[in-house]
């Protein structure tokens, strides 16, 4: 497994990308790439004393910047590291990409360099929800606008990522709304509802209101990138929030911090769940090789994690799955088209 690491996208490149890449290096059986500008990451090996003989440096004098438009990944800075990462990708050099990098960009560039898979319509970012059992979020940020053609796709995506990363047999489809009836959303939620509804590729349960993603009411979660990136971020701050309570709550005097003694453990499982840094990356489904966007704050920790979570995504075979259910469904609905054509 060879992992390419865009090492001078997001808040923290490179210093953080780089001593993640190094962690990940001592705890995953993955050779890696290293992408961005040479001298810097050798300063950051130096002055951090990290060994880097191991791993191939890409040199790369551009960066996308998270204000950058997006498009730019193929147009004004296509010597950026992101686009050499992509299109070392495209061309087999590797066999996963991460990037902390602009999210927009990302997703431009790997759709437009490294291509989406056959029959994809628009690929989504899958971010997994911090509940018990976790939730499969899509989209997640990338596709503002969306079709009900689209929904359906990313449950399709979202269902087979579930069964292959989660081992989940018929993994639970919903659709948020803010409301569980049929007949509540806008246009967009009454035509997805119907079409998912006679989807005969994935386990629809309905509509999901967001109080209800906590009660184990669906696996998989399916909306338009613009309220699921609101919906991920609104979970991410609350967590915080939660967190930061409890540790008023145990420091408040002599007795709570007794307490806390004998709750540390579960109190650092909790932590651990809604650590954004422990989740590492999401993967852009629909793309034809394994993408992974990693949060633009993201530590070295999250970093690490995010390469595991490539390693996996690129092992469980999620892809190739896609591909041909794809196929499968598209030539099911040209064929049920022509008969309704008769």
């Amino acid at each position: 497994m060879r992992i390419i690491v865009d090492c001078m996208g997001g808040d923290k490149a490179p210093l953080e990308v780089v001593k993640g890449a190094y962690l990940a290096s001592l705890e995953y059986n993955a050779s890696f790439i290293l992408v961005g500008d040479r001298a810097a990451i050798e300063k950051i090996a130096e002055t951090e004393q990290m060994d880097l003989r191991r791993f191939d440096i890409v040199h790369a004098s551009g960066v996308i910047n998270m204000e950058d438009d997006p498009i730019s990944v193929v147009r004004a800075k296509s010597d950026s590291s992101m686009s050499v990462a992509l299109k070392l990708l495209s061309e087999g050099k590797g066999d996963a990409v991460v990037s902390t990098g602009n999210t927009g960009a990302l997703f431009t560039g790997a759709t437009l360099i490294v291509r989406k898979v056959k029959g994809i319509r628009r690929a989504a970012i899958a971010s997994i929800l911090p509940m018990n059992p976790p939730v499969l979020l899509l989209d997640s940020g990338a596709n503002v606008t969306v079709t009900d053609e689209y929904l359906e796709q990313f449950a399709i995506m979202g269902s087979i990522y579930m069964q292959r990363a989660y081992g989940l047999s018929a993994p639970r489809v919903g659709l948020l709304n803010n409301g569980v009836e049929e007949c509540k959303g806008t246009e967009l939620q009454l035509k997805a509802y119907a079409r998912l509804s006679e989807s005969p590729s994935i386990n629809f349960v309905g509509n999901v209101e967001a109080n209800q993603i906590p009660k184990n009411a669906c696996d998989v979660l399916v909306t338009d990138g613009f309220t699921g990136n609101i919906l991920l971020k609104s979970i991410e701050g609350m967590g915080k929030m939660m967190l930061s309570t409890m540790k008023e709550l145990f420091y408040a005097d002599t007795r709570t911090k007794i307490s806390a003694i004998f709750a540390k453990h579960k109190v650092a499982d909790i932590k651990k769940r809604f650590d954004p840094t422990e989740h590492g990356g999401a993967p852009i489904l629909g793309i034809s090789k394994p993408v992974i966007k990693a949060h633009g704050s993201s530590n070295a920790n999250a970093v690490k994690n995010a390469v595991r979570q490539a390693i996996n995504y690129a092992e469980k075979g999620v892809i190739v799955s896609i591909a041909r259910e794809t196929k499968l469904f598209t030539a099911t609905k040209t064929t049920n088209e022509s008969e309704s054509s008769k």
